[in-house]
Formats: structure tokens, C-alpha cells, sequence
């Protein structure tokens, strides 16, 4: 038997002690009519400012105690959020809101258009250095402006007055009031901050935010706890009146909180039910499936002196098994990815056949192909670096690779293993040469998955690969009018980057999840995002 059908086996064992270890643990007792909801998170939000977030554990946060222009609800629907109303001229380029009379600030300050200027420009400020400053590039001059090449007062968002908010794009965006929904296009408290530099260090007075919820503690690398705002527009739609957010780096630990009554929910966008649950959670008929617009990929350094070249990179991304993967190891119905974009994303439903999985002699013509160019006869010269964050499932996914590279390749993996934070540090500076990383769609549509590779200065590339004739399609993509034509060009764009691999797909996420009987209306939309306002408990 080898190493990874022995760990197999412990995983299958471990399923007994799963459910026996559960005693162990108390489960949380709240008085018969409180609403208390209990969640866990598998690690340290990097930060709760709107500007500077670019993860899902930060994300989980902010969309809580901020709210945007828009909001989506469970199936993805647009719905009005800070602002009531909009408009939007002929041309597709002009949408003007009409922001909520009643909106205010956690600290009772009324919310003002001049909050959704500010906060924007903010983030396309180069100082700023927002990575996700990208997503504001449809918007007039936003581009240009985080470039240093424009000012802020040539970005196309204006306040008219204190409840009206122009907006002017660069081009047609089907999509724009899904993305004034995201997290990043979030308002903020200008007078804070302007006058506190760590207005977003830590709960309390300064953190002044217009959501549903407030953050009421912060104790770093503990636990967060959410309150209803009561400034809040829409107070009497929130049920809940305390969040308890334990921070868990151990899947199988929040696991055994969650059978033990100590948890109410595993799944995006909190701590996940871990891979030797998923069997169990099956047979006792508590796992729920969604479909979810997430791909788990390696994204590949090509500023390394190995992985700069496109056969090494090819022969990985062919040299293992994604079938098994996802049916021995993961379990949960994802689907093995040979592409980028999720066929949960309209209009890339179908397999484009960019390369076979497990297709191992062509691997071994890439990677011989690749040695040749390095300067190297044998495959076990190649040791390649597996850079992970702290996770026992990405650390079984990542030794089922080692494994496969090395059957199917004869090349040798180490794993680098690291702390949230610090590895978001590493990626971002390229201090890596195989990452492991998962992306959830910020909107519907296949440029968010694509987008972030137009050029090396996207705060989320973290490959260091461009190609000119790329990001000249997306260009054409973002002016092209005709849905259909538009698609295509996007679909052009994906063959060019599965040609140069600076990414290799893996497989395409579902979301799985469990949740407490007792707990209602908690559902994860399509991009794995739940609103907690809509979330009630049930009396014990």
C-alpha cells in the first residue's frame, strides 16, 4: 500500500473517530429565545478594510458590516441596497443612484454619495495599493488614475448632492451592478478615515460601518463578534443578535464542533467540512451540495528559472490525475478543471478540450522537452517547490500531487507550508514557484476569472506572466456591445493563457456545506457569499 492510499485509509478510519470525538466537546447553550448564531473561520482575516481585502476570510467580514450600492440575494439577483434606486442612460455608460434617506453610519452620521466617491477613489489611489484596484476599471478614468497616469478628478463617480451618485463608465458593463455589490466597491467613513491611520486595526468606535452588522470585538487570532448596527436603514429585517466567529485553523476540529452542537454551519464562505467528513455528513443525510463559480488552481511563478519555461509547466499540469482526485481524496462532487473559467459562468458551459487529464505521455514529452532547454538528462534533477497555506485539505490534495508527479513524472515535491497572512506575502511577491490558490467568481461573468492575468500589475497576477496579444483580447472583450461576440473574444483569451500555463487548473469547487437544524435561511449563493441579515435561529 503506498503513502497516499495509507493516508486513505486513516482518513476512512478517521470517520469513526469523527463521530465519537463529538461527545467530547460541549455543545454552546444560549437562553431559549436568543438569537445567537455560532460560525468558525479557518484563519486570521489580513484585514477588514474594504480597499485592501482580496480574500474570502476578510470578505466574510465586510460584506456583513458594510453594505453597497447593491446587494445580491441568494440566487444572485441585483437588489437595492444603500442605494433605493437607479438609472441608466441609453448609451449603457451612465447609472446614476439614488442613495437611501435613511442610511446612516454605525455611529448615526447619515450615508452620503460623497462616501461612495470617496471610498472609490480611494482605492484607485496608486498609494492606496489596492490589489484589487482592477475591479474598478470600468468605471471613466479609473484606470489611468491608478496608473499614475490620470487624477482623481477625471474618474467618472461624482456625488451630485448628498444623495445622488453619478457614475460614468469607460465601456458597457453588463455586469456593473453586480460589482457595486462587491465588497470592494464598499462606502467608507471619510472623516475616520482621513484621521485614523488604523481606523480598520480593531473593533470598536472607529470602525464605523453602514451594514447590518456591527464588529463588536476583534480578539486577533481567537475569535470576532457581530452585532446588529443599530443605525442600520433595514434594523427590524435582523433577526440575529450576536455572531460568535471562532477562528479554527483545523478542519477537523470545527468538524467535531459542528457534531457536537458547538458550531451552527461548515461551509463557504467560514471553515469548510473537512475532506473525512464528507462521508459521513453524506450517510446521515446533513451534506448539502450548490453549484459554486470557484476554481481551485496552481498558479505557477514564471520568474523562476524552472517554471519560466512553458513545457515544465505543461508537463505538471498533465502529469496527474484530477479524476481521482476529486473521487478518492475530495469526495464532495467537484469536477476535475482543464480549463479556467467554471462552466458554472454562462456561456462556458461546455469543455473546450483545451489538454486530456492524466494525460501522462504527453506529459512526459513536455517535461522531456522542458529538461532539454534546462539543461538537464534525468527527471530527478527537478525538485519542485508546493507552496500551500495551513490547511489539512490543501495538504492532502497537495502530497496526492506530489505523489502523481512523482509515479507519473519522476520528479520530487517539496511542500511549503505556510500561515494564511504570511502566504499571501509570499505569493504577492513571487517568493514561491508552484502556489496552490482558489478563486470565487466576484461577479458572473468569465472576466473575472481572466481579468487578473491582463498585465503583471494586477494586484491578484501573482505569476508575473503577461501576453500582449491577451490582454488585447479582454480590451476588445470590455468595448464589444454583442454578447455573443463578446463571448467569444473571452474564449480566444482563455486558449492563449491554457497555452502558456502560468496557472494549471485543478478542479472546479461545489459548495458543501452542513447546517444546524435549528438555523434558517443560511444558504450560500452561487459565489459562495451568505447575507447574514436574512439569518434567523430557531427557539431550542
Amino acid at each position: 500500500m503506498n503513502q497516499w492510499l495509507r493516508k486513505l485509509t486513516l482518513l476512512t478510519a478517521s470517520l469513526f473517530t469523527l463521530g465519537t470525538a463529538a461527545s467530547a466537546v460541549a455543545p454552546v447553550v444560549h437562553a431559549e429565545d436568543e438569537q445567537v448564531l455560532e460560525l468558525a473561520i479557518g484563519s486570521e482575516p489580513p484585514t477588514i478594510d474594504p480597499a485592501l481585502a482580496t480574500d474570502s476570510t476578510s470578505g466574510a467580514i465586510i460584506r456583513n458590516v458594510f453594505e453597497g450600492l447593491t446587494t445580491l440575494d441568494d440566487k444572485g439577483e441585483v437588489q437595492p441596497g444603500a442605494a433605493e434606486s437607479w438609472e441608466v442612460s441609453e448609451d449603457l455608460l451612465t447609472y446614476t443612484f439614488k442613495l437611501r434617506q435613511d442610511a446612516k453610519w454605525s455611529n448615526g452620521d447619515p450615508v452620503k454619495a460623497s462616501d461612495f466617491e470617496y471610498a472609490w477613489k480611494r482605492v484607485l489611489n496608486p498609494e492606496t495599493t489596492s490589489e484589487y484596484s482592477s475591479i474598478m476599471y470600468a468605471i471613466a478614468g479609473a484606470e489611468a488614475f491608478n496608473a499614475g497616469e490620470g487624477n482623481a478628478d477625471e474618474v467618472g463617480v461624482k456625488a451630485i448632492d448628498d444623495h445622488t451618485l453619478e457614475v460614468k463608465l469607460a465601456q458597457p458593463t453588463p455586469y456593473f451592478l453586480e460589482l457595486t455589490a462587491f465588497y470592494t466597491y464598499m462606502p467608507v467613513h471619510q472623516a475616520t478615515v482621513e484621521a485614523e491611520k488604523n481606523w480598520a486595526a480593531e473593533a470598536g468606535d472607529l470602525y464605523i460601518t453602514n451594514g447590518a452588522f456591527s464588529l463588536e470585538e476583534w480578539n486577533h487570532s481567537s475569535d470576532y463578534v457581530l452585532v446588529p448596527n443599530e443605525e442600520y436603514w433595514d434594523r427590524d429585517a435582523v433577526q440575529l443578535e450576536r455572531v460568535n466567529v471562532q477562528i479554527i485553523e483545523e478542519e477537523s476540529t470545527a468538524n467535531t464542533q459542528f457534531q457536537a452542537g458547538a458550531l451552527d454551519y461548515l461551509g463557504a464562505p467560514y471553515s469548510t467540512v473537512s475532506l473525512d467528513a464528507i462521508d459521513l455528513f453524506k450517510s446521515e443525510d446533513q451534506l448539502e451540495t450548490k453549484d459554486y463559480a470557484a476554481i481551485y488552481w496552481y498558479k505557477v511563478n514564471t520568474t523562476d528559472d524552472v517554471m519560466k519555461n512553458v513545457n515544465i509547466r505543461k508537463a505538471l499540469a498533465l502529469g496527474f490525475n484530477r479524476q481521482g482526485l476529486v473521487e478518492n481524496v475530495l469526495k464532495g462532487g467537484q469536477q476535475p478543471a482543464t480549463s479556467i473559467v467554471p462552466p458554472a459562468i454562462e456561456g462556458f458551459e461546455e469543455d473546450p478540450g483545451f489538454f486530456k487529464d492524466a494525460d501522462y505521455d504527453q506529459a512526459k514529452e513536455y517535461l522531456a522537452k522542458g529538461l532539454e532547454e534546462l539543461g538537464m538528462k534525468d527527471p530527478a534533477e527537478l525538485t519542485i517547490n508546493l507552496s500551500i497555506n495551513t490547511s489539512e485539505a490543501h495538504a492532502s490534495i497537495a502530497q496526492y500531487v506530489q505523489e502523481e508527479w512523482a509515479k507519473n513524472l519522476g520528479i520530487q515535491t517539496q511542500i511549503d507550508n505556510s500561515e494564511w497572512q504570511v502566504y499571501l506575502d509570499k505569493v504577492n511577491q513571487l517568493d514561491y514557484q508552484v502556489a496552490r490558490l482558489g478563486w470565487i467568481a466576484d461577479y458572473n461573468d468569465a472576466s473575472t476569472f481572466l481579468e487578473m492575468y491582463s498585465t503583471v500589475d494586477n494586484g491578484n497576477n501573482d505569476t508575473g506572466w503577461e501576453n500582449e496579444e491577451y490582454k488585447n483580447l479582454l480590451d476588445q472583450a470590455a468595448q464589444e456591445a454583442d454578447e455573443t461576440k463578446r463571448t467569444e473574444l473571452l474564449k480566444d483569451a482563455q486558449a492563449i493563457i491554457m497555452e502558456e500555463m502560468p496557472v494549471i487548473p485543478v478542479y472546479f469547487y461545489v459548495n458543501n456545506y452542513v447546517v444546524a437544524d435549528k438555523v434558517n435561511d443560511m444558504h450560500p449563493d452561487a459565489l459562495g457569499n451568505i447575507n447574514l441579515k436574512y439569518v434567523s435561529v430557531n427557539a431550542e
